[in-house]
């Protein structure tokens, strides 16, 4: 298939796509654009997020600022006063919060009473634990992980926003983000849903601490610089960001994630495709995804608008732009 039938395949089956960059063996070789979008313009890339999250705690861990991912979440906040009658907090290490394997007093995320709080992380806080104990079962959560910002913050004293553009962004040249702060519930939808161009912003409580379970705006570009990072094991020109050794762990299977998510695979904060072959991606809801194939040297981005239930991206990939490339 040509390009131009490509651009015309995925305007009428992949309809929320605005960018797509692709790159083999370091060069680029596919980058187009639709609904309006420019190369520059950025999307909210939802959960793909926490993707970025896991190298910002790598990069900390390089740097000894995190001694270690089975660091217990507690020892950052000997100022949290723990709930009556609650006992699993206390064991609950960082290495659970990127595999989404901590407990929640909670079925689902409570985005209300988290984002109407004074302090998003402790109101997360307050949901982490249980009856249960540490059982090791797949729960994936979004609003709660905001504790994993606060973990950075107390361990670097910078917010996610500006230990991003010191250790992550800049370096790789993608333009230097701020805070989004939302004034009101129906600006925090609106940040969420609405398909117009975003701006370089991350989504922020009202400290500034970024969310790192969604919130992250980036175009494709940008995207695939943070494919090309992780392909490279870290390195990006002649400059080590991350540790090819984190890169390894994040991208290694620790759970299995059940039927709601196709039975996949997944290592902290990544979603792994095929253990066999080493491919792994960050995927966000609407299919903003990150996909990485060391094997064929390919790094593919994807980056969309609002649309729910979007689960066959990863597989539009796979059929038909890595055989483009």
């Amino acid at each position: 298939m040509n390009t131009e039938g490509l651009h015309e395949l995925i305007a009428r089956e992949q309809p929320n796509i605005c960018q797509i960059a692709a790159y083999k063996g370091g060069a680029k070789l596919y980058s187009d654009c639709w609904n309006g979008y420019k190369t520059d313009d950025c999307t909210h890339i939802m959960s793909a997020t926490k993707s970025i999250m896991s190298l910002l705690v790598g990069i900390a861990l390089d740097k000894g600022q995190i001694q270690s991912i089975d660091d217990k979440v507690l020892d950052y906040f000997p100022e949290y006063t723990v709930k009556r009658g609650e006992k699993t907090i206390h064991e609950v290490a960082i290495r659970q919060l990127l595999t989404m394997t901590a407990p929640y007093k909670c079925r689902s995320d409570p985005w209300t009473k988290v984002c109407s709080s004074d302090n998003w992380t402790y109101a997360s806080l307050d949901f982490l634990g249980g009856r249960k104990g540490l059982t090791g079962e797949f729960s994936y959560q979004t609003v709660c992980l905001h504790i994993l910002s606060g973990i950075l913050y107390k361990a670097t004293g910078m917010k996610t926003v500006d230990y991003a553009n010191e250790h992550l962004f800049e370096p790789l040249g993608i333009a230097r983000h701020t805070n989004f702060i939302a004034k009101t519930a129906e600006e925090h939808r609106q940040f969420t849903i609405e398909k117009h161009p975003k701006k370089n912003v991350w989504f922020s409580d009202p400290q500034g601490l970024g969310t790192p379970g969604y919130g992250l705006c980036l175009s494709a570009e940008d995207m695939a610089k943070v494919g090309l990072l992780c392909l490279n094991k870290g390195r990006h020109a002649d400059r080590l960001l991350i540790s090819p050794e984190w890169i390894r762990e994040l991208s290694v299977p620790r759970v299995e994630t059940g039927r709601h998510f196709q039975k996949m695979e997944y290592g902290y904060l990544w979603w792994i495709i095929d253990r066999t072959k080493n491919i792994y991606a960050a995927i966000g809801n609407s299919g903003n995804v990150i996909y990485i194939n060391p094997e064929k040297e390919t790094v593919v981005a994807v980056a969309s608008y609002f649309k729910p239930t979007v689960f066959d991206r990863i597989d539009f990939i796979r059929k038909h732009i890595e055989p483009h490339l």
